[in-house]
């Protein structure tokens, strides 16, 4: 078979070039269970022939809803787009709103969903949703349909040759699904994503993975309902890579530890939280043990790639990580080669610290809407540079508008918004897509992200304020769990602050400072008050006077994706958190509360 065109000749590429006995492995009931190649074509063959007889037309939309991602969802996928109809992937713990809201909005016809949780969440809606005729289950659910009734009814291959023939309908430029953006702001949109922009973003994106196609492992746990996550799969499969599902968020060290992969994907907050609890044990070691574990960290934040400190530093290096940093590298499963970074702004720290230790984080960027790699970093042949994301992958054309915007054109960018041509109108101009980011290439062609172009601000006295830029870097205090700065309009910049509450706990133990339990009462402490002020000074002198935080208040909530302060990609929903924080808003800048 020539190279992968459309996204369901992934697996069949995968099974003449590199057949995989553990193509794809999920744990059930504490057992890793492993699907081959060849099984996952066989039984996405059999949900592309029960789907004709269930009445699946080309075109048709088919939910799918899971809360881990798992085998299910993989061969649900490509049995799908064989039919010529498209998946509609839901993120599981949006509201039942949303749910009914992007069901209509898509006309889905069956939905396939992960458990109990998400099937009761759509049978409380499914009555507000005319086109959906039925929903199955992955897990067994009383009284719900299995998708093994799915398999059962496709088991009959009398009808393949007519799914041969609709795959042979369609063609890379078919649309082969929508995601729904979880938006920062109003109703979700619903990105039109062709075969041709995910499989040509896949195979793109490969040539910048160092690992050996054929013999590699990778750890899958990004919701794969986002298209970062998804297209990765759709990577592994065409290099090779044997996927492992891990069970959920709070299991990965031990799935690490399981699986022992080459690669894995990361948000920046992911990293931050490994840094933070390996950064927490440091501390509770004493004497030597703690001179050399600080000593280890301050090397490492001096990083730079390709021995650019010189052979001293890289002498020294070699023994911080014999000594300290193979401790890391074995909490990770010891065999990483490569973490991709995405979805939000990495901290340069994080990645000098994490590369120094000798695990390699490359950053990238990329939006949904360009499915969704622009550029990346790769350690290979001077490709890496810390601070940036990376060059443009191939095909793909980056340039700067006069206003700073990042313009993206290539085979990656979207057909448009879904239903809704007004809003694709404002971001597909001239052949290029708008990203709603600002940025600069250096003289070398390296990408840099400064900003969101909707988030910048200005002051009253007229001076613009980029929040992320003062964002990422007061979050490196250990006091600092959340930031977000404020002020648009207003005479100053400010900032709402979310503590780290088990950091300011330990604090306050070591230092006898009797803090309140109730974060309620301990974001009044004026012990804590003071301390975090010192903080804000401490960074504020990384920034001009304009830019510099003058006053900030604390918030006695932990910012989550359940009480809605975050997005599903772990991105502040600023309005949201303004909202929530009004009064606290109010005092920083004198208002009367309204």
């Amino acid at each position: 078979m020539n190279d992968p065109k459309r996204l369901f000749d992934f697996p069949y590429y995968q099974l003449q070039q590199y057949p995989q006995k553990r193509a794809l492995v999920t744990k059930y009931d504490g057992e890793w269970k492993a699907t081959s190649t060849e099984e996952y074509i066989e039984k996405a063959n059999m949900i592309s022939r029960a789907l004709l007889r269930m009445g699946i037309e080309p075109n048709d939309k088919i939910a799918i809803i899971s809360m881990t991602n798992r085998t299910e969802w993989n061969i649900c996928d490509i049995g799908i787009m064989q039919t010529g109809a498209q998946d509609v992937p839901i993120y599981p713990t949006i509201s039942e709103d949303e749910y009914e809201y992007v069901l209509n909005h898509s006309e889905s016809k069956y939905c396939f969903a992960s458990c109990k949780e998400v099937y009761d969440k759509v049978k409380a809606i499914q009555t507000n949703v005319p086109s959906l005729k039925e929903v199955y289950t992955f897990d067994k659910v009383e009284g719900a349909k299995n998708w093994s009734e799915v398999l059962e009814q496709g088991k009959d291959d009398s009808n393949q040759e007519e799914v041969e023939k609709r795959m042979e309908a369609i063609s890379e430029d078919d649309l082969a699904t929508i995601i729904y953006t979880s938006g920062t702001t109003g109703k979700p949109k619903g990105v039109m994503l062709s075969h041709k922009n995910i499989a040509s973003n896949a195979k793109h994106s490969a040539e910048r993975l160092p690992i050996n196609p054929g013999k590699s492992t990778s750890l899958s746990f990004l919701p794969v309902c986002h298209i970062y996550e998804r297209m990765l799969l759709y990577m592994y499969q065409y290099c090779g890579v044997e996927i492992h599902f891990a069970e959920s968020l709070d299991t990965i060290s031990d799935n690490l530890k399981e699986v022992k992969p080459e690669v894995m994907t990361a948000v920046p907050r992911l990293l931050e939280k490994v840094y933070d609890k390996i950064y927490g044990k440091g501390a509770e070691l004493s004497g030597i043990k703690q001179k050399l574990f600080y000593w280890a960290i301050d090397l490492g934040l001096e990083w730079e790639p390709y021995g650019q400190n010189g052979w001293w530093y890289e002498t020294k290096l070699k023994v911080a990580r014999k000594l300290i940093f193979s401790k890391w590298q074995e909490a990770l499963g010891g065999n990483l080669k490569a973490i991709a970074s995405g979805s939000a702004a990495l901290q340069p720290r994080l990645a000098r610290v994490f590369n120094a230790a000798g695990i390699p984080v490359m950053e990238g960027y990329g939006l949904t809407e360009t499915s969704p790699v622009v550029a990346v970093n790769d350690i290979r042949d001077g490709g890496f540079r810390v601070g940036t994301v990376g060059k443009p992958i191939r095909d793909t054309e980056v340039k700067i508008a006069d206003d700073g915007e990042i313009l993206v054109k290539g085979p990656q960018v979207m057909c448009g918004y879904y239903k809704d041509q007004e809003k694709t109108d404002e971001v597909l101009k001239n052949g290029y897509f708008h990203t709603g980011d600002i940025g600069e290439i250096d003289k070398d062609g390296f990408l840099k992200i400064t900003d969101r172009k909707k988030e910048m601000f200005k002051t009253s006295g007229g001076k613009y304020v980029a929040p992320q830029l003062i964002e990422n870097v007061m979050k490196q205090s250990r006091f600092i769990e959340q930031i977000m700065v404020v002020g648009e309009g207003e005479k100053m910049p400010a900032a709402l602050i979310q503590p780290d509450f088990e950091f300011v706990k330990e604090w306050g133990n070591k230092k006898n400072r009797n803090l309140p339990s109730d974060h309620k009462e301990l974001v009044k402490n004026e012990d804590l008050i003071k301390r975090i002020q010192k903080e804000v000074d401490f960074y504020n002198e990384r920034f001009g006077k304009w830019e510099k935080v003058k006053k900030f208040e604390l918030t006695p909530d932990v910012w989550s994706i359940e009480e809605g302060h975050l997005t599903p990609t772990m991105k502040m929903k600023r309005k949201v958190i303004k909202e929530k924080y009004l009064d606290l808003y109010n005092r920083i800048y004198e208002h009367p509360n309204q």
